[in-house]
């Protein structure tokens, strides 16, 4: 046993030797949470207290559960098979199987993944005649999925309206479709589960006393359900509950958007009445100035359970700020000062680049690929291969070429436009006959095929004509309009992610005009064709082989929520101005905005020796310039823990600033901005941070701003019940305050 507890600090130690009773540990960031969840779980069976039949144990992810059986494998000479460790979903379908008539379900139902279940949802549309554009499949999955992990059937969702009422129907529909096939989608694993719980009380009963050890990982990241069904489990409401041991910490719950409750850490410390909280605050992995800079920026956080990060490590080196002048000018900058950490003997997988939005890795993955630098994306794809830039491509490749089948067949029902798939072979045997392409082929067609995929050829051609003559980035805007990419993206429940990449390809397609408008240098091949059809073969070559192989040095991209869990030696975390991060959608509410704050605090944390924070003073948006104030979560961090690689620069607008090349005092190169003086931009005397008034939203502070003279506008942040408004000076009458 001395074995087992070897090498605990005497907080891991206190967390690991508690008595059969509930318990909350606040693990911070880097303080040793696996090691402390497995090595309770070995002291429990090795001390006898707890059979491997005895105990449950859930993860949120299958690497999770996997490693905790590897750890617990080596730690004791015992067969993990068959213990009880897993996620929610997967524990639920184990219930499930072992009782099936319980639970009204066939013994071999099956589980619908998220693309099977939208195949569903559709399918039951066009079998009730339901209207698709009205009630969009995907929105209505969401709604459905929402009212699931909440706890709600069907008869249970509050109806304001008739819209919604509607869609109550149709989830009650989507229940007995999925009851008549014997399947379940993820959602309802759990809400099945915790419903058989609930009114079977001789299975309740028989899992209440069997488990008598619950060990719960990442438990700030539980939704209501999760939380209701751990309780119902460990028997909360009884005499003799088991012994929860919950491990989390509320500073890192990043997940509300996926409807994670920080609040349910609270509700458990009340509810169990849990005697004892015990906090990991010693960190393992990072320096002084990195933990301080954390422990600052969460301290502005409220209702926090409350711990303060520290090491025996030493305080470190400072943290590193770079201003920018614009995005690029950023990108490259990281870029040239990855290319000297490397030269200086770093290893390329320890240096880890960290953006906010997933949009934002375009203008990185740009200069990488410049510069020949291998790279992956850390649980994503590069940006060109994205789902939603394919399908853009594909439809500005038909008009570039109307004859690439490959494009034709990727977009011609995306978005769905009713063209089934008997069509399609009817055409696509058609173009066999007549040796032409798919698109030419459809002169041939008649009948209903032809008139459904002839639609579809229409509005290529229009879209052909009307972007003749249009700027590059106006052709790529009107596509993404036209095609109903934009329309379809909306209705999807994480389709702001997806949005803000279509806006990010309007800003390469801008960043390609220029580039591709300059000289070309001595000896460089001069591109052949229009704008267009260079675009389009920069982005192909662009997605090429860059992408590094598994087991490559390489440099990591990747958001911060992508980000959990991991750690490396080097971290640039880039685009930090107010409405980025934090996210525009979340400062006009105190939730939203803690939230992004604990979101700041992952991505500092993930820093072990180096941390560098970088802003851009402007940033391209729809192929405009957009100018910012840097991140309120710089204001947050003590000053002495920062070291400007560049002088403050007042932020107004109208600075020009020409980079000189100069060097810090540790050889890396940086670029020294020097004095702004007045372009002539006319924004009647208002700046970026001034405080104004309007006559219907009320005192608010410019935030942003675009364009000069009669087209200057400013973004307001109004505060909230009002938000952030796009205002045009020439008509908004704003006075300043």
């Amino acid at each position: 046993m001395a074995s087992l507890l070897d090498k605990l600090n005497p907080e891991q130690l206190a967390a690991v030797t508690l008595p059969a009773e509930p318990a909350l540990i606040l693990a911070g960031a880097g303080s040793g949470k696996t090691r402390v969840l497995t090595t309770r779980l070995a002291w429990l069976l090795q001390t006898g207290q707890v059979t491997q039949s005895g105990v449950l144990a859930v993860t949120f992810t299958n690497k999770a559960a996997k490693e905790m059986l590897t750890r617990l494998s080596a730690m004791l000479p015992i067969n993990t098979r068959g213990m009880w460790i897993g996620t929610f979903h997967g524990l639920c379908n184990r219930f499930l199987r072992a009782h099936h008539r319980e639970a009204a379900l066939p013994q071999t139902f099956q589980i619908l993944d998220t693309s099977d279940q939208l195949a569903a949802i559709k399918r039951l549309l066009k079998a009730l005649n339901v209207d698709d554009e009205k009630y969009p499949p995907r929105e209505l999955q969401h709604f459905i999925n929402g009212n699931k992990e909440a706890g709600y059937r069907a008869h249970a969702v509050e109806a304001w309206d008739d819209y919604t009422r509607k869609r109550v129907e149709l989830y009650a529909e989507y229940d007995a479709q999925c009851q008549r096939e014997g399947v379940v989608d993820f959602p309802e694993l759990l809400l099945r589960s915790y419903e058989l719980l609930e009114r079977n009380e001789p299975i309740r009963r028989h899992y209440q006393s069997r488990f008598r050890h619950v060990l719960v990982d990442e438990f700030q990241d539980t939704n209501r359900l999760q939380y209701l069904w751990l309780k119902l489990l460990a028997g909360h409401a009884t005499a003799s509950p088991a012994a929860v041991f919950a491990v989390g910490d509320d500073d890192q719950s990043i997940y509300g958007f996926r409807g994670a409750e920080v609040g349910n850490m609270r509700d458990f410390e009340r509810e169990f009445k849990v005697p004892r909280v015990i906090r990991l605050e010693q960190n393992y992995r990072s320096h002084g100035n990195i933990l301080d800079a954390a422990n600052a920026i969460i301290a502005n956080n409220s209702k926090r359970l409350g711990k303060n990060l520290w090491t025996d490590q030493g305080s470190g080196e400072p943290i590193r700020v770079y201003e920018a002048v614009a995005d690029l000018d950023e990108a490259r900058w990281i870029v040239e000062e990855i290319q000297q950490l490397v030269r200086d003997g770093a290893s390329r997988s320890d240096i880890a680049l960290l953006y906010r939005s997933n949009a934002q890795s375009r203008v990185l993955e740009h200069q990488l690929f410049s510069l020949g630098i291998s790279y992956r994306v850390y649980g994503g794809l590069r940006f060109f291969e994205r789902q939603e830039i394919k399908h853009a491509l594909a439809y500005l490749r038909l008009i570039a070429n109307p004859d690439d089948d490959t494009a034709f067949a990727r977009v011609v029902n995306f978005p769905t436009r009713g063209i089934g798939a008997r069509s399609l072979e009817q055409l696509q045997d058609a173009s066999r006959v007549y040796n032409t392409s798919l698109y030419a082929t459809v002169s041939h067609l008649s009948g209903k095929p032809a008139q459904a995929v002839g639609a579809f050829v229409r509005l290529i051609e229009e879209m052909r004509h009307a972007t003749t003559g249009l700027p590059l980035p106006e052709v790529v805007d009107h596509v993404l309009d036209v095609s109903g990419l934009r329309t379809h993206y909306k209705a999807e429940r994480e389709g702001e992610e997806r949005l803000a990449n279509l806006d990010e390809l309007i800003n390469a397609a801008a960043y390609f005009v220029h580039e591709d408008g300059a000289p070309p240098a001595e000896g460089e091949e001069v591109l052949a064709g229009d704008p267009l059809s260079r675009f389009l073969s920069h982005a192909s070559l662009e997605a090429g082989d860059h992408q590094a192989d598994a087991g490559q040095d390489a440099i990591q991209l990747m958001t911060v929520h992508a980000a959990k869990g991991l750690e490396f030696d080097m971290v640039f975390l880039s685009g930090l101005e107010d409405g980025l991060f934090p996210h525009e959608n979340s400062i006009t509410s105190l939730e939203g905005l803690e939230e992004e704050r604990r979101l700041m605090y992952v991505a500092v944390t993930r820093a072990r020796q180096r941390l560098y924070l970088s802003l851009a003073q402007s940033r391209m948006l729809h192929g405009q310039t957009r100018y910012a104030m840097k991140s309120r979560f710089f204001t947050e961090i003590p000053e002495e823990l920062l070291k400007w690689l560049t002088p403050r620069v007042q932020q107004g607008f109208g600075a020009v600033h020409t980079p000189t090349r100069n060097y810090d005092g540790d050889n890396h190169a940086t670029s020294r901005l020097n004095t702004p003086r007045q372009n002539g931009r006319d924004l009647g005397g208002f700046y970026v941070g001034q405080a104004v008034r309007h006559g219907r939203f009320g005192s608010g502070v410019i935030v942003s701003a675009e364009g000069s003279g009669a087209d200057a506008r400013v973004q307001v942040n109004f505060g909230s019940g009002v938000g952030i408004k796009l205002l045009a000076l020439s008509v908004a009458k704003l006075e300043a305050e």
